[in-house]
């Protein structure tokens, strides 16, 4: 049987669908050979939570692709727009609404940060103007605000971004 991050198909989401109380409880989420549940044989691959929903990467398609999971309707979400045949996602991250999700994508040798609007079924490059490496991005509870780090100064430093795509916080000389 294949390792997957998901072991034997339970994870403990903390607060998520718990009482008021506050403690978490152990969820299961079904197998789907498929692919068409949160578990599968492909490698699932940096999950992060927010609210109801889980993102994360999977190769269930022979390629690196984001997925999202609602844990409440314990269904895969179709995301029109987002995945390309042409880009390796990694590290996604989404907004307590699940509206959005951000990840880092590397396309034809050159690494981006790439914002998913789920409503309007928009995907941007966030960094198409930034001369450097990015990885790791995170995004706020509202979807407002993108952190990620850059290689903008020939060493990783944090950056700051607007959804707008603007940076808020700009770099240091």
């Amino acid at each position: 049987m294949k390792c997957c991050i998901f072991l034997s198909a339970v994870i403990t989401l903390p607060g998520l669908l718990s009482s008021c109380s506050g403690s978490g409880r152990l969820m299961s989420f079904p197998f789907d050979s498929a692919g068409r549940s949160l578990n599968s044989p492909a490698s699932e691959l940096t999950p992060q939570l927010a609210s109801r929903y889980i993102v994360f990467i999977s190769d269930r398609r022979s390629t690196q692709d984001v997925y999202l999971f609602d844990t409440v309707d314990q269904r895969v979400i179709d995301l029109p727009g987002l995945n390309a045949l042409d880009a390796i996602a990694s590290h996604p991250s989404i907004s307590a609404d699940g509206r959005y999700i951000v990840f880092a994508a590397s396309r034809q040798g050159r690494s981006g940060i790439y914002l998913y609007d789920r409503e309007t079924r928009q995907l941007r490059n966030l960094t198409e103007n930034l001369q450097a490496e990015v990885r790791n991005p995170t995004i706020s509870a509202d979807g407002g605000t993108i952190a990620f780090e850059s290689s903008e100064n020939g060493q990783w430093d944090i950056a700051v971004y607007g959804r707008s795509g603007e940076p808020l916080i700009p770099p240091s000389p």
